[in-house]
């Protein structure tokens, strides 16, 4: 048996999220990025696969570097093969990236030490046109980046983000090691502004949560320590607006930093 790690892209807009859902819309399988993907990979393996994902993305949600590994029957065919048979049956919303082999106890959601995300938003007098909406936020104001910064700047090591879950969210604890968290311009967009951050993990809609509370608040003219005082309440209701899918991107997965479990 050969361990495949992919790096997975997809345009999230019509999937309801990465994670198989096989009795989820009144018993019947909703599309999934997993769904699709493990019914390829059985396809052109003739056997039943089970696809581990380093991130479970929400509906709408998108992805530019997604990692996920499978354990191959077939030692024959080279990772780099599956690159090519795997687009050549995937809907066009998916594709594979590349294709590697990893260690057979390698394990994408475990082995991976941060997850990055980025956020786009689009601002000014000029909507976008109605195709890109469906990869970015549009606010027809501008946005403070200097007071975006300051606010983001409280994103920073051990934190219990229970302001920003949602409800329903069944993680164990709410607390989540965040690496770096900024906003900065867009280097190849114009008026567009990108929000990064990575942590060792996130709570359900939880960037979606902070970018649209962010972002209130900017349009409130408030302090940057109103965010901290959010923040610190662990309450739910202190949270603000929660930012459409259509701005978020699961941009890469990181495996060789410090494995934290908080």
């Amino acid at each position: 048996m050969t361990n495949v790690l992919l790096s997975i892209s997809y345009d999230g807009s019509d999937f309801c999220g990465w994670q198989r859902q096989d009795k989820s819309d009144g018993g019947e399988p909703v599309r999934t990025v997993q769904g699709e993907l493990e019914t390829a990979l059985a396809k052109m393996l003739k056997a039943p696969v089970k696809l581990y994902g380093s991130g479970r993305t929400d509906s709408g949600v998108h992805a530019r570097a997604q990692k996920a590994n499978f354990l191959s029957p077939f030692d024959a065919i080279p990772p780099s093969g599956y690159v090519r048979a795997l687009n050549g049956i995937l809907p066009r919303d998916i594709r594979i990236q590349s294709a590697q082999p990893v260690p057979e106890t390698f394990n994408a959601r475990f082995d991976a030490t941060s997850r990055i995300y980025r956020y786009f938003i689009r601002t000014g007098t000029t909507p976008p046109f109605a195709s890109e909406t469906r990869y970015l936020w549009y606010q027809p104001r501008e946005l403070n980046l200097t007071r975006l910064n300051e606010m983001a700047a409280f994103l920073s090591g051990e934190i219990d983000c229970a302001t920003f879950s949602a409800a329903g969210d069944q993680s164990l604890s709410t607390r989540r090691y965040i690496d770096r968290a900024g906003f900065f311009p867009a280097p190849d967009r114009e008026n567009t502004l990108i929000f990064e951050i990575e942590a060792n993990a996130f709570l359900w809609k939880m960037i979606r949560s902070l970018v649209g509370t962010f972002v209130q608040l900017d349009m409130q003219g408030a302090a940057p320590a109103v965010f901290k005082e959010i923040l610190d309440s662990r309450n739910r209701q202190r949270a603000l607006m929660t930012a459409p899918p259509t701005g978020l991107f699961l941009w890469d997965i990181r495996f060789d930093g410090i494995r934290r479990h908080v």
